[in-house]
């Protein structure tokens, strides 16, 4: 990090030739399986050894301190408790076959959890340099709006793509909405590899998440509705990306799935541009 400093706010005293940057081409991920890329699921867990999950590379929870109310990630055995992080785990596996699944457990039984939870969760997969973070989950409480907008950028900045789950109605929550991370609502189309670019955001994609089939606990499956579970398959999708162009930044990605949503159309021929109004 020492050929960085002077970098925070100006460039000084260096020529862009001294700066070089290593960087690939966009790439659409349909030749990618998600070797090589490390995906966590920030959720409820994630039940080991689900025939359509397979194994994780590594599993941790948010603890909390029964005395000191303090927060720890700590290794984690428990797996699953409500389903929720399962079903996103299995897109993804679905989506990426040979990627590296990690979980966070930041909910309990019944979908319960704390926004303090979420962002211990967040802030501790994001330090972790994970590639993808997984995040079906928001909060609405304004009081912890600054504090995820500061991990988001932090995501952004350190090539760690969060795709989050836009809330299932027209609320304000977070981290959806800021825009160092990838939001995702669901559409109801019937094609389970179809993702649309919102030409009206403030979510940016759209992905299958009507009455999708998803692992569930006990090995089984059900089906289920929500933008949770388009979520996933775009963090997949991210992670096929990434195995064919491990260097893209953030926003490159968002670029690479702006340019294969199937409602862009991108001309074959450059438009020729209008010519200037005359001077009078």
């Amino acid at each position: 990090m020492s050929g960085r400093a002077g970098l925070t706010w100006s460039l000084r005293d260096r020529t862009p030739a001294e700066l070089p940057v290593l960087a690939d081409r966009l790439a659409d991920g349909s030749d990618g399986t998600g070797k090589g890329v490390r995906v966590c699921v920030v959720d409820s867990g994630v039940e080991p050894d689900h025939p359509l999950v397979g194994p994780l590379q590594g599993s941790w929870a948010v603890v909390k301190d029964p005395v000191t109310r303090e927060l720890t990630v700590r290794p984690d055995t428990a797996g699953d408790t409500c389903g929720h992080g399962t079903a996103c785990a299995g897109i993804i596996r679905r989506t990426a076959p040979d990627c590296e699944l990690y979980s966070v457990r930041v909910l309990g039984e019944r979908f319960t959890g704390t926004g303090d939870m979420l962002i211990a969760g967040l802030r501790w997969a994001v330090g972790q340099g994970f590639d993808v973070v997984n995040l079906s989950l928001s909060t609405t409480r304004a009081r912890f709006l600054e504090e995820l907008h500061a991990i988001a950028d932090d995501a952004f900045f350190a090539r760690t793509a969060i795709v989050a789950s836009a809330h299932n109605t027209p609320v304000e929550s977070y981290p959806w909405r800021f825009s160092s991370v990838i939001s995702v609502g669901s559409h109801q189309e019937d094609d389970s590899e179809l993702h649309l670019y919102n030409p009206a955001p403030p979510v940016e994609f759209f992905a299958p998440g009507q009455n999708v089939r998803v692992p569930w606990l006990g090995g089984a499956t059900i089906r289920t509705t929500g933008n949770s579970f388009a979520t996933p398959y775009v963090a997949g999708l991210c992670a096929r990306i990434l195995s064919r162009r491990p260097r893209l930044t953030t926003f490159q990605l968002k670029s690479a799935l702006y340019l294969t949503a199937a409602n862009v159309q991108v001309p074959s021929t450059p438009t020729p541009e209008a010519p200037d109004d005359p001077q009078h």
